[in-house]
């Protein structure tokens, strides 16, 4: 079912045709990226916070980690992710197929700076067998982003 409400919302925005489904399954990062036949980096991983009592969606890449003093200043909060058996209620989409597409009504989406220095991604679609190939401006209009954030650190290049 999330699969499909993904594909419903890919489909209206003109991205249908960038779908990928692997007989392997694409639940974390490292799955994914085989997969897909990507880097892990290039993964862009969908985060679910509870901010302030409403679902909050973070991609960012698949090297990077949220740093807890850059969310809280954007978010005026500390990060807390929605635990496992609570994602698919809040959002729409299970653990393993957490993506900006097809989610609930009322979960705000973000996407990290970390993914600007590549020029394709891949995201989920829903599920844990799923994934997407989109440029950068492609995933931002897709995934009706709010805007962008920077709340990740661990990818930055060594100077």
């Amino acid at each position: 079912m999330a699969f499909d409400k993904a594909m419903a919302h890919v489909r209206a925005k003109g991205f249908g045709d960038r779908v990928i489904v692997p007989q392997e399954e694409t639940a974390t990062v490292e799955e994914a990226a085989a997969a897909l036949g990507t880097a892990p980096a290039q993964i862009a991983k969908t985060m679910a916070f509870d901010v302030d009592g409403a679902a909050v969606l973070v991609l960012c890449a698949g090297d990077a980690r949220v740093n807890s003093s850059k969310f809280k200043k954007f978010f005026h909060g500390k990060p807390h992710v929605i635990p496992g058996a609570a994602v698919e209620e809040a959002v729409g989409h299970a653990p393993g197929g957490v993506c900006p597409f097809g989610i609930n009504e009322g979960v705000a989406v973000y996407l990290d700076e970390s993914l600007k220095r590549f020029d394709t991604v891949y995201p989920a679609c829903g599920d844990d067998h799923s994934g997407m190939e989109l440029s950068v401006p492609e995933l931002e209009a897709a995934s009706d982003a709010q805007g962008w954030v920077d709340v990740c650190r661990g990818w930055e290049p060594e100077d």
